[in-house]
């Protein structure tokens, strides 16, 4: 894991992997649970997720939160759950696509419905990973990836929008302007810039009206925010 600045947002991020690593320790996949040796892993790699609190190669990390055909898919995540969190603040974790494809594991995991003291440690961590996203200068995954993440998994943009809205942080700002730039195409086009599965048009309509508000007003006169369809 990496060493966090000591700024407010690295000592919550920090907290957060740390009460994750505390809430989920001794999680197992189910003793029952199987997946496919030829398309999955093997068996070896299956007996693995029915140890609790070992480390997994990024390798096999990778092929479980990714899998759609989990007897048990809570169960799985609740597994790595603090591995995955770590790796995905360290930009170890690529998605084929986008970070988007782990907010959907999230939310085929359905951790919404776990036990509170749970639920409150997934939120935790979210936010907190957002948050430190948006301010720190040395970030290792883009603002705009982590959006496509927390959206897909909460099912919402509307409290990561919120707290965007509310951070007066120069970092933050650039971090729009980047955004911006990265997103414009697809929103000239009246698309999502994230491949999203549910509630895409709503999506698209906060997120666009969002911007209208205040890109302007946050991006700075060189950025490129200020001269597109937001200028």
């Amino acid at each position: 894991m990496k060493h966090f600045d000591q700024t407010p947002a690295g000592l919550r991020l920090d907290a957060a992997l740390k009460e994750l690593a505390t809430t989920f320790r001794g999680m197992t996949a189910r003793p029952d649970e199987h997946n496919c040796e030829c398309h999955w892993g093997s068996a070896e790699d299956l007996a693995l997720l029915k140890v609790p609190d070992v480390w997994l190669s990024l390798d096999l990390l990778d092929r479980t939160w990714r899998a759609t055909d989990w007897e048990d898919h809570g169960a799985v995540l609740r597994r790595i759950l603090p591995q995955l969190a770590s790796d995905l603040v360290d930009g170890y974790v690529e998605p084929w696509c986008g970070m988007e494809e782990v907010g959907r594991s999230f939310a085929r995991g359905q951790w919404r419905q776990w036990p509170a003291e749970q639920v409150a440690a997934v939120w935790a961590f979210l936010h907190a990973w957002w948050t430190y996203s948006l301010t720190a200068a040395d970030a290792a995954v883009p603002a705009y990836e982590v959006l496509a993440m927390c959206a897909e998994a909460s099912a919402t943009l509307d409290p990561w929008l919120a707290a965007w809205e509310t951070l007066a942080h120069p970092v933050a700002d650039q971090r729009l302007a980047e955004s911006v730039a990265r997103w414009e195409p697809d929103l000239l086009g009246d698309r999502l810039p994230w491949d999203s599965w549910d509630d895409e048009e709503d999506k698209l309509a906060t997120l666009s009206a969002w911007l209208v508000r205040h890109a302007p007003t946050r991006c700075h006169p060189a950025d490129p925010c200020t001269g597109g369809i937001y200028g």
